[in-house]
């Protein structure tokens, strides 16, 4: 099992930027595809951003790509995701997601077998 721990969120104007991180123990980090996700109130959780084990294969969802950058440090056993150009509509809580069984996850929620306890973006206009 691995257990995750967001970190990063808070409050930012629009055009503004923020780093959110995802602490992961338990069992070794780089055995685990990862991913962010979103919800907003009132809304279903969205796929955001994937990355593979090893970091080499990425993935975007339309809404975020170029703004958005994911990546991973498998020696400090930390996904991130770099946010830029925050919009109002990006303000939700963010969740990171590990999948044990496959090298790189995507963007189907169900894929993801562990999930962080979330952190809250809001941008303001």
């Amino acid at each position: 099992q691995v257990q995750l721990v967001e970190s990063g969120g808070g409050l930012v104007q629009a055009g503004g930027s923020l780093r959110l991180s995802c602490a992961a123990s338990g069992r070794t980090f780089s055995s685990y595809a990862m991913g962010w996700f979103r919800q907003a109130p009132g809304k279903e959780r969205d796929f955001v951003a994937a990355i593979s084990r090893s970091g080499g294969r990425i993935g975007y969802a339309d809404s975020v790509k170029g703004r958005f950058t994911i990546s991973r440090d498998n020696a400090k056993n930390t996904v991130y995701v770099q946010m830029n150009s925050l919009k109002p509509e990006d303000t939700a809580v963010y969740y990171c997601a590990a999948d044990e069984f496959r090298s790189y996850g995507g963007s189907w929620s169900a894929n993801y077998d562990y999930w962080g306890q979330g952190t809250q973006v809001t941008v303001s206009s």
